[in-house]
């Protein structure tokens, strides 16, 4: 080191092509590899495009050089000099984690209820349209039956998933029940059994265009929600598996958060689990629960399903239920199963295989707050770093 307070690396150094740059802004340094020249420096900066906070700016404040840093003469603050330190930078980094959601993150609603049971309906799918509406009803009255209060359905129950089938088993949703069978059922159910319904998806006709819709219901049998699946399920894994849900379908525009009797639920479909940025801002609107009806196949579900799920759990302290159909070894798509209920700690907390099963387990509002407690992530944010921005909140302002 020389007098400067720079350091000086031989040319052997594993360093030798980098410089280390320390980055100062507010009390938070970091630290930043760039390409250099022959040594490396380490020195101070101001990060690009970032404002110093107000006391770099302020004259009357006197900041020793850099080169006091040499010795090794410790400082000692005052306790009240400590505690006004501490309180200016909690002060601040409560101001950045408000920033890091525009607008700002909703407050977490009090549920109606805290503790629930909640049913997943793996479901056996057929060509035959009037048997599976029937079989979908027996499988809500059981769940029911077993004290589930919200019953979530799977991804295109209805008729086969494919872009044949689409067009020939979608129904008219914005037409009436008359000219949809399927919600028909899952209003008459939610009305009978007294169950909030997550009715999974069907493929929806509205005009000449088709969407992967999955429609609420309240306990009343009103339909108070419906999400058009925003993400289109369009891969290509060359030997394994090909499918362009684009060919048929349509993309919906709206993310879908709702009130329910069982607490504020945002929906997604399938490969909408994919896109964390949906599952954040679904957070940041005040879910309690996120559901995703979902048919992933036997080539990505064995390796992404259960990780996707724990990772929009975790990273946004909620709950997350998914539900697939059954495995059908006769069709053309192979569904991998495993529907399931994650805990807000990213833990699994009920599963099943890839055959037909009725899921059954609790849900427990207040480990949301325990482990929001446990880990402050929301008041650990950097809103001055980066941001999700909700377009549709901030737009209806």
């Amino acid at each position: 080191m020389n007098l400067s307070g720079c350091f000086f690396l031989p040319k052997q150094s594993p360093f030798y092509l980098f410089s280390l740059s320390y980055c100062y802004y507010s009390a938070a340094p970091s630290l930043i590899l760039r390409p250099s020249v022959p040594r490396s420096v380490l020195r101070l900066t101001t990060p690009f495009l970032h404002r110093p906070p107000s006391h770099h700016l302020n004259p009357k404040r006197t900041i020793k050089s850099s080169s006091t840093c040499l010795k090794s003469t410790p400082t000692t603050l005052s306790a009240t000099a400590a505690a006004a330190a501490a309180s200016e930078s909690s002060s601040s980094m409560a101001a950045f984690s408000e920033q890091a959601r525009v607008p700002p993150a909703l407050l977490l609603p009090t549920p109606p209820i805290t503790k629930f049971k909640i049913g997943l309906c793996q479901l056996a799918v057929t060509p035959d349209k009037e048997r599976n509406i029937l079989h979908a009803r027996t499988a809500i009255e059981e769940a029911a039956e077993k004290g589930a209060k919200l019953v979530v359905l799977p991804e295109i129950w209805n008729g086969p998933y494919s872009n044949d089938s689409f067009p020939v088993y979608a129904e008219d949703i914005g037409a009436g029940f008359d000219k949809s069978p399927s919600t028909a059922m899952l209003s008459e159910a939610a009305r009978l059994l007294k169950v909030t319904i997550i009715g999974g998806s069907i493929a929806e006709r509205d005009g000449d265009k088709l969407y992967n819709t999955c429609c609420v219901f309240d306990t009343d049998g009103n339909l108070i929600a419906k999400h058009r699946k925003i993400h289109l399920f369009d891969i290509d894994i060359p030997g394994k598996i090909s499918f362009k849900e684009s060919k048929t379908l349509t993309a919906g525009e709206s993310p879908t958060v709702v009130d329910t009797e069982v607490g504020r639920i945002g929906i997604g479909i399938c490969y909408d689990i994919r896109f964390q940025e949906l599952a954040i801002l679904y957070a940041a609107r005040g879910a309690h629960l996120i559901c995703y009806p979902g048919a992933f196949n036997t080539t990505t579900g064995p390796l992404h399903w259960e990780l996707l799920q724990r990772a929009r759990a975790t990273d946004n302290q909620l709950y997350v239920a998914t539900c697939s159909p059954a495995r059908d070894p006769g069709a053309g798509y192979q569904a991998w199963g495993h529907s399931t209920l994650v805990g807000p700690f990213g833990e699994v907390l009920a599963t099943t295989e890839h055959e037909e099963a009725i899921i059954v387990a609790e849900i427990d509002y207040s480990q949301i707050e325990l482990r929001r407690n446990n880990l402050p992530l929301e008041k650990q944010r950097r809103g001055d770093l980066y941001q999700l921005v909700d377009v549709h909140r901030l737009n209806s302002k």
